[in-house]
């Protein structure tokens, strides 16, 4: 008969290492955790607004919201988002000061769409090990991402996760809120047929379909330091260019005189995608791809890898960044106004009925995404 653990008969002995273990010993350095938010603190000081409340190192970030008190319905607007396998870029060019203007694009420029206002972002980074030099270059990118777009950066959180992540390895999130009027909420409800759609430039690849470009260019044996003169730099150098940040110009657009009946950024899922989740139900764009001529990034993946172009639409944004939809007799107004602020803009097609609408026989017409039972979208044409 076996005692039962703890009693009479039965004796539990505990044997560990000679040497006692520490917290840094298993691999997590607090030390260089408080010394990263020292180097960090410049970074975040100009990434504020004057609701903030308290500094940095608090439990939680605070943002005084007594200014929606004024407003005639408020409506909360969040998202959350990182910039997936483009960190892997990030770390094998030892160059971390960009990315995290990534992070905050893909979380900012995703609220804007409804038509809010961003108002503040945390954001989060896990690490194999802490390295104080490297998180304060990271974090000076999501501060410098967050003064592009006028966001308060009110706080976030550094985690060492040794074991789980090598010690050079890590991956950046973040989170934002934003606010809007209900009644200017921007959505499918206002697209109309006859509405034109307009394109509006990216800077690169932004921060989507990376681990397709990376096993491109792993296939072919082209390294990040590697001249491309098509580019006119550096491989590694052009992976790693910013997305673009439209937030400030788009909210420009928004209260101008143009009535910006839909907005849609171009991420995972392409261009069609994309737009076909902000068009109502019964209707579809057609967009011509004579309109617009990607930039040479988007052609050396392409032949390089001998991609197919539908795999390739769905993955890579091929040059445009965001999409806004509006009345066709502001098509030129919004043109202008978008270009005039720097941003290259330019007309992609219109919205119709479906019914009815003029679609080229054999082409796919890409209809809703993620859920979303929208709109559809042909991209039809060739590229100038």
């Amino acid at each position: 008969m076996t005692a039962p653990a703890g009693g009479d008969g039965a004796r539990s002995t505990l044997s560990g290492v000679s040497e006692p273990f520490t917290y840094a010993a298993s691999g997590v350095d607090v030390e260089a955790g408080d010394r990263a938010v020292e180097l960090m603190k410049e970074s975040v000081r100009r990434a504020q607004r004057p609701e903030v409340l308290g500094g940095l190192g608090g439990f939680a970030g605070m943002f005084d919201a007594s200014a929606l008190v004024g407003m005639r319905s408020p409506v909360l607007a969040t998202s959350t988002d990182g910039v997936g396998t483009k960190v892997a870029v990030a770390q094998a060019m030892d160059v971390h000061d960009t990315i995290g203007q990534d992070l905050v694009a893909m979380v900012v420029d995703d609220i804007v769409v409804c038509g809010a206002e961003p108002l503040f972002m945390t954001d989060y980074i896990a690490t194999g090990s802490v390295v104080p030099e490297r998180v304060a270059a990271i974090v000076s990118g999501i501060a410098k991402g967050c003064e592009l777009a006028r966001v308060a950066l009110v706080g976030g959180e550094t985690a060492e996760h040794p074991g789980l992540l090598e010690p050079d390895e890590y991956d950046v999130a973040g989170a934002a809120t934003g606010v809007v009027e209900r009644d200017e909420v921007i959505g499918a409800h206002a697209v109309l047929p006859g509405d034109v759609v307009i394109g509006v430039g990216s800077s690169g690849l932004h921060s989507n379909g990376y681990s397709l470009v990376r096993g491109v260019l792993d296939r072919a044996g082209w390294g990040y330091e590697r001249d491309v003169p098509e580019l006119g730099r550096t491989l590694g150098e052009e992976l790693l260019e910013p997305t673009r940040i439209y937030t400030l110009d788009l909210l420009d657009l928004i209260r101008s005189d143009v009535d910006v009946h839909g907005l849609s950024h171009v991420t995972g899922g392409g261009l069609a995608a994309n737009l076909a989740r902000v068009l109502p139900a019964g209707t579809v764009a057609r967009v011509d791809r004579s309109t617009w001529s990607p930039a040479p990034i988007f052609g050396i993946v392409a032949e390089l890898g001998r991609v197919p172009r539908p795999d390739l639409e769905r993955t890579l944004n091929m040059g445009v960044g965001f999409v806004v939809v509006v009345p066709a007799a502001q098509a030129d107004a919004a043109v202008a106004h978008l270009t005039g602020r720097g941003l290259l803009a330019w007309v992609l097609g219109e919205v119709e009925v479906r019914e009815s609408a003029r679609l080229d026989p054999g082409v796919e017409v890409v209809q809703g995404a993620k859920g979303v039972d929208g709109g559809g979208v042909q991209v039809v044409g060739e590229h100038r």
